[in-house]
């Protein structure tokens, strides 16, 4: 049985896993299935919403052979819940020779749960070029290891010691370093796992910033929720060693936060930009009912 179907809590992810179940199967015309994957580290039920991201990139790579996936614009409608697979529908909007668009619905249980308008395109040759330099930070060497278990991948974050905490107060930014292995020498796949982690510190990048509020709280005492995420790929997406993540929280306010970010190589090309907004409420009495493990 596979590692990624079976529900042994003694299994655990690893990046071999994850790519696996990025790359979805056809099913039909324009059409697209994947699993879910295991629960994560804390029990909950809920999958990551990048994660799906993460597949209808690699639905649409799939539909529009021949041509790189640009950039990935989703909203999230809906939780996704661990063990009934998805199901993706793929709405070719355009396809040219040269650029192709498409918008991406991925399904539960006959729900929609997320929609995605994804572009995609034949890279050319350059006419101008410039890119937002990586900013100057401590060194993956010198930054406070994350625990965020996945065999496989390594998280550092450069001078916050609990991400998590209430107690930890600093300005609404967070740079994340990540190494992966293995790195994915597919062109969708690379970018898929590049997607998958934007959604991961965007909350926590935004409370930062006020005391006595921290992601520990959040499905207990808060609710949180990204309700949309957007990625642009600006090269080919190929790296070595360690990728720089870069989270800047630009506003938070009438219950929704903003969060911009970056994705440098460790040698200082900018091969991504991101964006997310969240949903940092008061727990509602309603949400009380519903187990923490499963809340959106």
């Amino acid at each position: 049985m596979s590692a990624l179907t079976t529900e042994s809590e003694q299994i655990r992810w690893s990046v071999a896993d994850l790519l696996e179940l990025f790359d979805v199967q056809a099913a039909g015309t324009d059409r697209f299935t994947a699993a879910t994957g295991l629960c994560g580290q804390d029990g909950r039920q809920v999958v990551e919403g990048t994660q799906v991201v993460a597949q209808a990139i690699v639905a649409v790579a799939q539909r529009f052979e021949g041509k790189s996936v640009r950039s990935a614009h989703a909203v999230f409608s809906r939780a996704v819940a661990v063990g009934p697979p998805l199901e993706f529908v793929v709405d070719v909007a355009h396809e040219g020779r040269s650029t192709a668009t498409a918008i991406v619905a991925a399904h539960q249980h006959g729900k929609r749960c997320l929609t995605a308008t994804v572009l995609a395109d034949v890279p050319t040759g350059d006419v101008i070029r410039h890119h937002l330099p990586r900013p100057d930070v401590a060194p993956p060497a010198d930054a406070n290891v994350c625990q965020m278990p996945m065999i496989g991948r390594q998280l550092r974050l450069v001078d916050v010691a609990d991400v998590n905490s209430p107690d930890e107060v600093g300005p609404p930014e967070l740079y994340a370093w990540l190494h992966y292995d293995p790195i994915p020498s597919r062109d969708d796949l690379a970018k898929a796992l590049i997607a998958y982690f934007t959604g991961h510190l965007g909350i926590s990048t935004t409370m930062r910033a006020h005391p006595g509020i921290g992601t520990s709280q959040a499905h207990l005492s808060v609710s949180t929720a990204p309700m949309t995420t957007s990625v642009a790929f600006h090269e080919p997406v190929r790296w070595d060693g360690w990728l720089l993540y870069t989270h800047e929280s630009t506003q938070v306010g009438a219950g929704m936060s903003y969060v911009r970010g970056t994705v440098h190589t460790e040698e200082g090309q900018l091969i991504a930009s991101f964006a997310q907004e969240a949903l940092i409420r008061p727990l509602r009495t309603s949400d009380t009912v519903i187990d923490a493990r499963s809340r959106f």
